[in-house]
């Protein structure tokens, strides 16, 4: 059998037996082992335990549970709601300048945190019901939720960025700082869209009433101490970082600290916040960890068969496709795998293919990092399965219904899609960050 045909059999099996709703972890790694047993015999047993081995060594890897234990600790002891209030008072008197409020919450959520779906909860938990109370428009509020929360995985420390990293093999640093100004970007079309959509349609975000927003200068400017802690915790994970003083574990062990200090200033460190936080951080990186040990033993057997170089020659000899078509057709495939599949799940399905080809056909792997955190943040929002989409369901009040929430993302899909493709015509958009830190 040609080694074309043995990849598309991998593939072709692990998509069949995910479609039964197995784990993702369990599918990767049992094609993955099962592949390299039959390959190579006996001695194919090397390729998972070599990978669990070399999963144990991963020092990086130390970042995973840090990252997301600062986040839920921020989350858990209540900082963000107070986040929330001071942009609910400094923007309120803007029409839709609590969904601009929201966005900045997002954008200080995800520069703490990482995660898209911290910031889903917190948002649909903290701003939504604000929102719906003060006569917002229910399914615009919707989308920004969801818009907002997709900052998650591309602002620095974005988790999703680090597991690129290890898996890609390329710098965290060099990724934190490429995945910044697209972020930023993002959020600046996303406030752009709803000011001019509130001012056109006032009804869709009416403004605060004069006498909600009678409060002297004096208390407003207290109000912005709500900032300082997330500010200093970002200062001393991420600036410390850049500048050379920690190395990335460092960072996020600092990152971690921060956070319980802050809760314990803030007189919220109780054992029901530890209990919680230290529970949802264990489940979550355990997932990653399994995850990221099938891709490893997956991406071994790619690697062995020298599938890559196959399928390159397939795309690039006979069929004939130029760099430029090869790359949007894997931009594609990520929308149709983003009905099924988590961003983590993705990445390491296809990661082990599609990394190599990038680099081969001539494109920067930082830079194709920042198309994929983008590209599956639109997967996740695109009906009719986007993962956002009903995970959005699962947290929203009774009255937003799923169609509701379809016809909210639409404008905001429609707002990434022009983000990513001024990314892809404009790479030092990306790059050049990265270049100005350290000559990349």
């Amino acid at each position: 059998m040609s080694y074309e045909m043995i990849a598309l059999l991998m593939f072709s099996t692990m998509m069949l037996l995910l479609l039964t709703g197995q784990r993702v972890f369990g599918v990767i790694g049992f094609v993955g082992a099962a592949s390299a047993l039959l390959l190579w015999g006996q001695g194919g047993v090397e390729m998972p335990f070599n990978s669990a081995i070399q999963l144990m060594n991963w020092y990086p890897l130390l970042t995973l549970p840090l990252f997301i234990y600062m986040g839920y600790m921020l989350s858990e002891s209540g900082i963000a709601s107070e986040l929330y209030e001071m942009f609910h008072v400094w923007m309120g008197s803007l029409r839709g300048g609590l969904a601009v409020g929201t966005i900045g919450l997002m954008v200080v959520v995800s520069a703490m945190n990482g995660l898209s779906v911290a910031g889903m909860a917190i948002g649909a938990t903290i701003a939504l019901p604000e929102l719906l109370r003060r006569g917002y428009d229910k399914i615009m509020v919707t989308g920004v939720i969801q818009a907002g929360s997709s900052l998650g995985i591309l602002v620095p420390p974005s988790v999703v960025l680090v597991l690129y990293g290890m898996i890609a093999r390329q710098p965290v640093s060099q990724l934190w700082l490429a995945g910044a100004i697209p972020g930023l970007i993002l959020a600046a079309l996303f406030v752009i869209y709803i000011v001019i959509r509130c001012r056109l349609q006032p009804h869709l975000g009416p403004a605060l009433p004069s006498e909600e927003r009678q409060m002297s200068l004096a208390e407003k400017l207290k109000l912005l101490r709500a900032g300082i802690l997330p500010l200093l915790i970002f200062f001393f994970m991420t600036g410390l970082f850049l500048m050379g003083v920690t190395s990335l574990v460092e960072s996020s062990a600092v990152g971690a600290v921060s956070a319980t200090l802050a809760a314990l200033v803030k007189r919220r460190l109780t054992w029901k916040v530890i209990e919680s936080t230290v529970h949802k951080t264990l489940g979550i990186s355990c997932m990653f960890m399994w995850i990221i040990l099938a891709a490893l033993c997956f991406g071994a057997v790619f690697d062995g068969l020298g599938a890559v170089r196959a399928i390159e020659n397939i795309f690039l000899d006979r069929i004939g496709m130029s760099p430029w078509q090869i790359l949007v057709m894997m931009q594609l495939s990520y929308i149709l795998l983003g009905m099924f599949l988590d961003d983590t799940a993705m990445l390491v399905i296809v990661a082990p293919l599609y990394v190599p080809l990038v680099i081969s056909l001539g494109f920067d792997p930082i830079w194709y990092g920042v198309l994929y955190t983008i590209t599956v943040q639109i997967a996740y929002m695109t009906p009719p399965f986007g993962y956002n989409l009903f995970l959005m369901r699962a947290m929203a009040p009774p009255e937003i219904s799923l169609g509701d929430i379809y016809r909210s993302v639409w404008p905001f899909v429609g707002i990434m899609l022009i983000g990513l493709a001024l990314i892809t015509i404009f790479p030092q958009l990306a790059l050049w960050l990265p270049q100005l830190y350290r000559g990349y």
